[in-house]
């Protein structure tokens, strides 16, 4: 069994870095462990377990400002804010489902590291415009902070945006600041039906464009037996109803739009945020590339199950396609798959990243070296 290193404060996790460095060790970072299923299977690393730096350490809710331990589970930080009728905008999820752990274990260090996003990103941004600050450990354990708990600071580099999405190839995550808005009073969810995905993203396009203010967009091609193109739209009650009959107006002439029921709306979003319309049991891709360019992507995709998020420019794609003529059809779109969920044979023989440009991979390799020079958190796994 790998060694478990569990620091518990910020100068055992420093000792416990540095002293990698040293010995040309490598770690690997854990959090919840809820999306420890993705990417290479690395069984006899070290785990760097960062339990111990879990717990609310501020929350401001007359400031939109909430500070967080990176181990703090997601679902206690999104049951604090929902007390205060706040949320955090980005709309994040647990993969644990998706990778056939039922236990909610995503932390919030989790959650920045990899950049998670759910159908509100399309209108409220990614996890990284949400990130104001955080407290990190590089590589030779270095401890530093970054950002500010105000959300216009200019000072130095914007290091939240690089951390975001970063999966702790960078730095070890101990303390997060993030934004947080106002729930809204009211959501609305309408669905147009039997659109074929080029008149999909046609009419998403259509919808964004409008002012209606639409917050989220999804095309579903089998809901119920047909095509289904969602859309939600969100705020105060009568602002609320005046978009939701402005959107009726600007795309009428492409069919009937039928609003659906408060509870089969939400769940119906809920479904797609966590990635519970496709079948469980295949491998799981997450393809992101230009709305437009998305419905040539279908053409190439053999007898795959997948739906559209973002207006199109998210798609996930459930299939047991082989990975790389899968890669080269998304990579002719202008986009990039990432694996999300495989068997071991899968995961060992494909890496979760699609493999980027020669200059950009130069690039990225050059900042992994400024954070973690002795390859620490190389291990293996991306």
């Amino acid at each position: 069994m790998a060694e478990l290193l569990q620091p518990a404060t910020h100068e055992d996790l420093g000792d416990i870095l540095s002293n990698a460095a040293r010995n040309g060790s490598r770690l690997r970072i854990r959090g919840g462990g809820s999306k420890d299923a993705i990417g290479a299977p690395t069984p006899d690393v070290p785990t760097l377990d960062m339990q111990g730096f879990a717990g609310v350490v501020d929350y401001d809710p007359p400031e939109l400002v909430l500070t967080a331990r990176a181990a703090t589970p997601l679902v206690e930080i999104e049951r604090l804010v929902a007390s205060e009728g706040q949320m955090l905008a980005f709309e994040p999820f647990d993969h644990g489902p998706i990778l056939g752990n039922r236990d909610r274990k995503a932390t919030i260090g989790g959650i920045v590291a990899a950049g998670v996003a759910g159908p509100r990103r399309l209108s409220g941004g990614g996890t990284r415009d949400h990130v104001l600050g955080f407290e990190a450990a590089s590589g030779d354990g270095t401890y530093f902070k970054a950002g500010s708990k105000v959300v216009k600071n200019v000072t130095g580099f914007d290091l939240s945006k690089l951390i975001a999405g970063s999966w702790g190839r960078l730095v070890a995550l101990t303390q997060v600041t993030l934004k947080v808005l106002p729930e809204p009073e009211v959501r609305q969810s309408l669905v147009l039906r039997g659109l074929d995905p080029k008149a999909a993203i046609e009419v998403m396009a259509q919808a964004l464009g409008s002012p209606a203010g639409v917050a989220a967009a999804a095309h579903l091609p089998g809901w119920e037996g047909k095509p289904a193109t969602l859309f939600r739209v969100e705020g105060f009650e009568n602002s609320v109803m005046d978009r939701v009959n402005t959107l009726r107006s600007q795309i009428n002439d492409k069919g009937s739009i039928e609003l659906l029921a408060d509870g089969v709306g939400d769940s119906l979003w809920d479904d797609i945020r966590h990635v519970a319309l496709l079948p469980p049991e295949q491998p799981l891709w997450r393809v992101v590339t230009a709305p437009g360019r998305a419905p040539s992507l279908l053409n190439a995709l053999h007898q795959a199950d997948w739906f559209w998020d973002w207006a199109g420019g998210l798609t996930w794609v459930s299939s047991e396609m082989d990975p790389g003529e899968l890669r080269d059809a998304v990579a002719a779109t202008g986009g990039h798959a990432t694996l999300i969920r495989g068997d071991v044979e899968t995961r060992t023989g494909n890496p979760a990243f699609h493999p980027p440009a020669a200059a950009v991979a130069a690039m990225e390799s050059s900042i992994r070296r400024a954070f973690d020079p002795a390859q620490v958190f190389e291990f293996g796994r991306f």
